[in-house]
């Protein structure tokens, strides 16, 4: 859904500068407000009708015409989810960014905020269906992270906002993915008998997140790394955090061995 300004008053303006438009037999000079409205809803017209860049361009008219008004920062947000819809995620993040750059006050800084936030969000996330044939060690989770951070502005800053809850939700998702994913890569380590790397990382997902489900992967993880160096100690000390925190553990009570489960079972 598009934004809109609660400031309903910019699709008031279109409507009455067509309705202006079609009144009066003689022709008048049209203002350059007049004709960025003009283009707007043209622009509108074209994003329903899924034509992303036709809309695109005449946003940026727009932009060009009214800018510094309500009306260009409409169109700025616009563009910027266009691009996203149209597949460009570089230039739907760099509208939107110039965006929050340049109006730090405006009204709509809320929506900015979580349209960025979704942007990253979209792209790194849907992980399911490409995980398969990726070296899980190499992967980046930057632009889960740059999400999380949107979101979390968003949330600090407007509490209130409409994008707020929605927000909220995204965030949780996000903390338990990258989780996953640190366990993904502790699991990977382990199997390749690379056991300091994954008690690393297994460490890394229980110190971040500490809350997620898959902290108690994490521990077990560590606890079988530490045994296979003979790093007794250690491993005592992991599983006695697992079964404090995870006293029902299956790891623990069913005696469930790692290799037994698919890495997909645990997403």
């Amino acid at each position: 859904m598009w934004p809109k300004f609660s400031r309903l008053a910019l699709l008031g303006l279109v409507a009455v500068a067509v309705q202006l438009a079609g009144c009066g037999s003689t022709p008048v000079e049209e203002s350059p407000d007049t004709t960025a409205e003009r283009l707007y809803k043209e622009a509108r017209e074209d994003m329903a009708a899924g034509s992303y860049e036709r809309a695109i361009k005449t946003l940026e008219r727009v932009e060009s015409l009214a800018a510094g008004s309500l009306l260009g920062q409409q169109a700025q947000l616009d563009t910027a989810y266009m691009h996203w819809r149209n597949g460009e995620r570089t230039e739907g993040l760099a509208a939107v960014n110039r965006f929050i750059k340049l109006n730090p006050s405006s009204p709509a800084l809320d929506y900015a905020l979580y349209l960025r936030g979704v942007i990253n969000f979209n792209e790194n996330l849907g992980l399911l269906g490409k995980i398969a044939n990726q070296d899980l060690s190499e992967r980046d989770q930057s632009a889960a992270r740059e999400s999380f951070q949107s979101f979390k502005q968003l949330v600090d800053q407007f509490p209130q906002s409409r994008y707020a809850g929605d927000a909220k939700a995204r965030m949780n998702f996000i903390i338990n993915a990258l989780a996953s994913y640190e366990v993904h890569v502790a699991r990977y380590y382990f199997r390749r008998g690379a056991y300091v790397a994954a008690a690393a990382r297994a460490q890394q997902a229980v110190s971040e997140f500490q809350r997620s489900p898959a902290a108690e992967e994490a521990l077990f993880l560590m606890m079988q790394s530490y045994d296979k160096l003979e790093l007794t100690g250690l491993r005592d000390d992991a599983e006695r955090v697992l079964r404090k925190n995870f006293p029902d553990s299956a790891f623990l009570n069913q005696g469930k061995a790692l290799s037994a489960r698919p890495w997909w079972r645990f997403w």
